[in-house]
């Protein structure tokens, strides 16, 4: 918890050997150096205290309940009292020098890690969308018959001969048709100068 609360560079070996409980000869045969133990606390920081991000988008079923869920974790886990507050990854890094660069900037690549791994999560949902968009768009079965460009309704193909010919009858032939159509409706259309069954001509 030395580096979490005081942040790498203000944390000295002596902090670290008295919270550990172990003389400084024992620390560097464990660990090498601060730096090395300072690396070892931030992997297991990850594993532990810091392992709400992965596992929120790891077992929530879209990106946006992942975010859901890593905010709320994250609001709990940052406040929680009897340790220290806020981010490891974050506040280690606070008032280092130039001495510490390497260690600031290891910091910060851990960050925009979790930064990649947050916008990959969110592409692939946004990828999983539109994949069910198209997929939707192309099941014929997701389309109502009545709502297919040039349907016509079986009973109108049976009731009317002009939309039974459909856009491919043209010219004489949707003419006669159309022409017996009317005369089986109303009898056949007689000409100016027919004859009548009285010898009179009938007019059309």
């Amino acid at each position: 918890m030395a580096f979490w609360e005081h942040g790498y560079e203000a944390t000295s070996i002596a902090d670290l050997t008295r919270v550990m409980g172990i003389g400084a000869p024992s620390l560097y045969a464990a660990f090498g150096d601060k730096k090395a133990l300072f690396s070892a606390v931030v992997e297991e920081y990850g594993h532990t205290y810091g392992a709400f991000l992965g596992r929120a988008f790891a077992e929530e079923p879209t990106a946006r309940r992942g975010v859901e869920r890593a905010l709320r974790e994250a609001a709990v886990a940052y406040t929680t009292p009897g340790r220290p507050h806020g981010c490891l990854v974050i506040t280690a890094a606070t008032n280092a020098t130039a001495a510490s660069a390497d260690v600031v900037a290891e910091l910060r690549e851990r960050r925009e890690a979790n930064v990649r791994a947050v916008e990959r999560a969110i592409e692939a949902g946004q990828g999983r969308g539109r994949a069910a968009r198209g997929h939707r768009r192309a099941c014929p079965r997701t389309l109502h018959r009545r709502d297919r460009p040039g349907h016509v309704a079986a009973g109108a193909r049976r009731r009317h001969p002009r939309r039974a010919g459909g856009g491919g009858r043209t010219g004489p032939a949707r003419l006669a048709v159309e022409r017996g159509w009317r005369e089986k409706r109303h009898g056949p259309r007689r000409s100016a100068g027919t004859l009548d069954p009285t010898g009179t001509a009938a007019r059309s």
